[in-house]
């Protein structure tokens, strides 16, 4: 006979099913598991509510706003670099309300000169002008000319600040606020990819007559060459602006514009993963934005983009996916100004490109080479007449401005003296709105008067001039017409 084990005076376990209903039935437990399942939902809504997105995109036309295509365009962001755009308009404003002018000379602070990592590179008390100090921080994306500029304007970085932030309310950029000129990394710089084409809208508009700074191709300072880092310009057909920024943070940022039969698109890339990536979804963006069709009023409309509703959110960090150690190199906005400088019509990046979206009849989406034309010459120091040589480092002009009497070969342009000598190189090409050339003066050397009169009267009557007291010698057209085609006018780059 078997016996159990509560017959031999063992404890019996208490059964599973006895300690149930005494769980169930007790009101404190079933209020603990009432909050812990609900904190646990709530905890996983808001996860998906606040998820950040992985870019923002926008294209837009610059006249009416009208909104082409937009994704997470009201999330907020880091603008980065594409902080100079705000900075840009704020001088721009400045400029037209008569506070300072284009040739006004600004000195580089010891907070200019300290600023990393991008930038020219001035030492202190070094003088530019808001011209050429623009067309860096364009081009170049300069974080000390940003300051230098900032200065300029306002007497300090947080002064300007606080001049950017009014013109964004102004603008109704409702989602940002700046609190530096060049877009560092800084918690509470953000923006939005819907503000920003308010921003660059703004600037098309108001500024037409400046709209060359936003599509320079290059800077050239003595003998070196900086290229624009939006890889657009010069490739992508129409391309004429104007931005690009980045911070591990933000990701790899671009503000575009193009042109094309007289319409203008904006678009706006926030969060790429690099800067080839970068131009690739502005460069689509602009194509979607072109072949919509002239009926596209019939479809259902985006409205404009002011009428945007902004998001209430964190920007995204995207620092792990932009500069963790996964990667194998670390990611630099100085990309793109490899990108601009070397990239071929057979690589990869511009096969991509190429394929981008239908192309026109007999014009392709890319050219097959990089068309950017002549480079802005940019110098330091006082603002320059045209017609001035603008090498970073100029030889000493007294000690050949006085033997320019003597030297019929020497010709002096305003206040620089330049020597004409017939082996020099060609004349350099300055980038700016056209200017008639003679606005420097004729570049013809002046016939030295010491020289005689011809003794034949009528080879003289053949090429002398009206005035008798001066006739110019037969013999000596050789050398006048030499001196002429070596004649040196390297104009000055003017943007009034």
């Amino acid at each position: 006979m078997t016996s159990s084990p509560g017959a031999i005076g063992l404890p019996q376990r208490p059964r599973a099913t006895d300690r149930t209903p005494n769980l169930l039935r007790s009101p404190r437990s079933i209020i603990c598991s009432t909050l812990m399942w609900s904190a646990i939902g709530c905890a996983a809504l808001a996860l998906t509510a606040t998820r950040a997105p992985a870019e923002a995109l926008l294209v837009i036309e610059a006249e009416s706003g009208k909104v082409l295509y937009a994704a997470n365009a009201a999330h907020p962001w880091y603008p980065a670099s594409v902080t100079k755009v705000m900075t840009a308009y704020a001088v721009l404003r400045a400029v037209k309300e008569g506070r300072l002018t284009l040739e006004t000379a600004l000195p580089v602070s010891k907070a200019a000169a300290a600023q990393q990592p991008v930038k020219m590179g001035f030492p202190p008390g070094t003088l530019v002008t808001v011209d050429n100090a623009l067309k860096m921080l364009m081009v170049r994306s300069s974080n000390d000319m940003a300051v230098v500029l900032a200065e300029g304007v306002s007497g300090s970085i947080q002064s300007f600040a606080d001049t950017m932030n009014r013109h964004a309310r102004r603008l109704g950029m409702t989602q940002s606020t700046f609190v530096n000129p060049n877009g560092l990394p800084a918690d509470d710089q953000i923006s939005s990819a819907r503000d920003i084409a308010i921003l660059a809208r703004a600037l098309i508009l108001e500024f037409p007559e400046y709209d060359y700074y936003w599509h320079i191709p290059a800077i050239k300072m003595g003998k070196v060459v900086q290229h624009n880092y939006n890889a657009l310009i010069g490739r992508y057909r129409g391309a004429d602006g104007m931005k690009t920024g980045f911070i591990c943070a933000s990701g790899f940022n671009l503000v575009a514009s193009a042109t094309r039969d007289g319409r203008r698109l904006i678009a706006v890339v926030l969060g790429a993963p690099s800067s080839q990536v970068r131009a690739a979804k502005a460069a689509q963006l602009l194509e979607r934005g072109f072949n919509t069709s002239r009926l596209s009023w019939l479809m259902h409309s985006l409205g404009t983009v002011d009428a945007i509703r902004p998001i209430n959110a964190a920007p995204p960090n995207l620092r792990d996916a932009m500069c963790g150690p996964h990667r194998k190199r670390p990611a630099t906005e100085d990309e793109d100004g490899v990108l601009a400088a070397n990239a071929s019509s057979d690589s990869p990046y511009a096969v991509f490109l190429s394929s981008l979206g239908p192309k026109a009849k007999g014009a392709p989406l890319l050219k097959d080479s990089v068309v950017v034309g002549e480079p802005a010459v940019v110098y330091t120091g006082p603002y320059r007449k045209p017609g001035t040589q603008t090498a970073a480092t100029d030889p000493k002009p007294k000690a050949k401005a006085a033997s320019t009497a003597a030297n019929p070969k020497i010709s002096t342009q305003g206040a620089r003296t330049t020597e004409t000598a017939a082996g020099d190189a060609k004349p350099k090409a300055a980038f700016g709105p056209p200017k008639p050339r003679a606005a420097a003066g004729d570049g013809k050397p002046k016939t030295p008067t010491a020289n005689p009169a011809p003794k034949d009267r009528a080879t003289a009557a053949a090429g002398a001039p009206t005035s008798s007291d001066a006739p110019k010698p037969k013999k000596t057209a050789p050398m006048s017409t030499q001196a002429t085609q070596s004649t040196q006018i390297i104009p000055t780059l003017q943007t009034r």
